[in-house]
């Protein structure tokens, strides 16, 4: 059998999804249960299987996972492209708030993680606080924890996208086209960890 992941903030389940398809034992967990329909009905139309639950990431509790996938809630300054409202409903005291909740998640997907599994933290958010800061932050105050350096090969070469850590960050003036319509990409900020150990 495959790995067993955990999608901390699955819906609608596209990600999930593709883990279920790449091989993986997915329990995919939303607090909403109404995300959790539609991410249902997304998994049958597509035929996939995953273990789905009504759950806070917070307080959820399973046996130690392979991986986890923490595609955490933020204020999605990153997708100001298609959103440009975005620019004038979010306050910074909006990322505060947003940055104190992924500093929870963090620490309890760390808790959900077995020796030698990964972890992946993303958010569509341009802010350092929801995305560098807050995963420097992790590894000072968590030592069994460290970086997973992603490359220029496994993000289809886009080395503009790669920080001097190995996080990828996107901007978006990234991925030029000749045709400005189809250029730009939403912001987005992604690290890989693993725990110190071995299962």
């Amino acid at each position: 059998p495959g790995e067993r992941i955990a999608d901390l903030c699955a819906a609608p389940g596209g990600k999930t999804i593709q883990l279920a398809l790449a091989g993986a034992r997915v329990s995919a967990l939303d607090r909403s249960a109404e995300r959790i329909k539609r991410l249902a009905a997304n998994l049958q139309r597509t035929g996939v299987e995953a273990d789905l639950q009504v759950a806070d990431a917070l307080t959820y509790d399973a046996p130690a996972f392979d991986a986890i996938l923490l595609d955490a809630p933020c204020t999605s300054t990153g997708t100001i492209r298609r959103n440009p409202d975005v620019a004038w409903t979010k306050r910074a005291s909006h990322v505060a708030a947003m940055a104190a909740t992924q500093t929870k998640m963090l620490d309890r997907a760390i808790k959900m993680l077995r020796p030698g599994g990964r972890l992946v933290y993303c958010t569509c958010s341009l802010e350092p606080e929801e995305g560098e800061a807050q995963i420097s932050a992790l590894l000072r105050r968590t030592p069994d924890m460290m970086r997973m350096p992603v490359t220029a090969d496994e993000i289809g070469g886009l080395s503009q996208c790669l920080t001097a850590e190995g996080d990828v960050r996107t901007l978006p003036h990234h991925l030029a086209n000749e045709d400005p319509r189809m250029a730009g990409l939403d912001g987005f900020y992604m690290a890989r960890l693993i725990r110190r150990g071995s299962a």
